[in-house]
C-alpha cells in the first residue's frame, strides 16, 4: 500500500480584488502518493499553479488544510514553514531564476548551506551533481554564460541538493526548446526511478507522459485521474495516445 506523503483536506484558495473575490480553488481533495511522478493538468484558468503553490506551502490556503507527512502545515508559523521550505521541498521553476552574479557551483552549494553546516560535503555533493547533469564544464560559468537547457539542469541540481521529500515543478520546460526540454524531463524521471517524488504541472502532453498518475483540475477541483505506472521510453508513444484520449474525454 502507498504512503500518503501530502494530504489536501477541502483546500480552498481565493484572492480578493476590491470588493470582487475569485474562487480559484474549490474544497478539493487531494492525496499524494510517496515515490509518485504526479503531473496536474487542465485548461488554463483551471487552478493548476494556484494548487501547486498552496500544496507546497509556496502560498496560503484561504480554507481547509494541507498536510505534508502528516503536519498540518496551513496552521505553521511562518518560521516553522520556512524550516520546511528550505529541508522537504524543493521547487523548479518555468522561470529559471538562477543567482545572476554568482557562478553554477556557487548557484547549487549556496543551496545546501542553508540545510547542511558541513560546508565540504556540500562541496562534494555540488561537484557530484555537476557530473550526474554533465555540468562540469560548467562550473565555474555565470549562468548568462550557458544556455537556457544547462540554466534549468542547474537548478535542477540546486533543488535536489537539499534531498527534498517532495520535487515540485511548475512547467519546467515550458521555456526550453524540445532537445533541451526532454533532458531536463529525462532527469526528473531518473530521479523517480531512484524514489524521489515529484508533483509537476504541465500544459505539455509529452511532458505529461513521464507522469505514474495525471490528475485533472476543472474550475478548480479535481475532475479526474489517470494511472500510468512507471515511465519506460519504450512505452511513450502508448503513453501519449492514452493521455491524449483521457484529455479528449475531458474537454481540454
Amino acid at each position: 500500500m502507498k504512503t500518503v506523503i501530502l494530504k489536501a483536506n477541502n483546500l480552498c484558495k481565493s484572492f480578493v480584488t476590491g470588493k470582487t473575490s475569485l474562487n480559484v480553488i474549490k474544497n478539493l481533495n487531494l492525496d499524494i502518493y510517496e515515490g509518485d511522478f504526479t503531473v496536474i493538468m487542465g485548461s488554463s484558468g483551471s487552478g493548476k499553479s494556484t494548487l501547486l503553490y498552496t500544496l507546497s506551502g509556496m502560498d496560503s490556503a484561504t480554507s481547509g488544510t494541507v498536510s505534508l507527512l502528516g503536519n498540518d502545515i496551513t496552521s505553521m508559523k511562518e518560521s516553522s514553514l520556512s524550516v520546511i521550505r528550505k529541508k522537504d521541498i524543493s521547487f523548479v521553476f518555468q522561470s529559471i531564476n538562477l543567482l545572476p552574479d554568482i557562478t553554477v557551483f556557487e548557484n547549487i552549494a549556496y543551496c545546501g548551506y542553508g540545510v547542511n553546516k558541513n560546508k565540504k560535503e556540500v562541496n562534494r555533493k555540488s561537484l557530484e551533481l555537476l557530473e550526474e547533469l554533465s555540468l562540469t564544464e560548467a562550473k565555474d560559468k555565470y549562468p548568462s554564460e550557458i544556455s537556457g537547457g544547462m540554466q534549468q539542469r542547474v537548478a535542477m541540481a540546486r533543488a535536489i541538493i537539499t534531498s527534498p521529500k517532495i520535487l515540485f515543478g511548475d512547467e519546467p520546460t515550458g521555456a526550453l526548446n524540445s532537445t533541451a526540454g526532454e533532458e531536463v524531463l529525462d532527469i526528473l524521471s531518473d530521479l523517480n526511478d531512484k524514489g524521489q517524488t515529484v508533483v509537476m504541472v504541465t500544459h505539455d502532453l509529452k511532458a505529461a507522459a513521464r507522469a505514474s498518475r495525471l490528475i485533472y483540475l476543472k474550475d478548480g477541483r479535481v475532475d479526474g485521474e489517470l494511472t500510468l505506472g512507471r515511465f519506460s521510453k519504450e512505452s511513450r508513444k502508448n503513453r501519449e495516445l492514452k493521455i491524449f484520449e483521457f484529455l479528449d474525454e475531458k474537454g481540454w
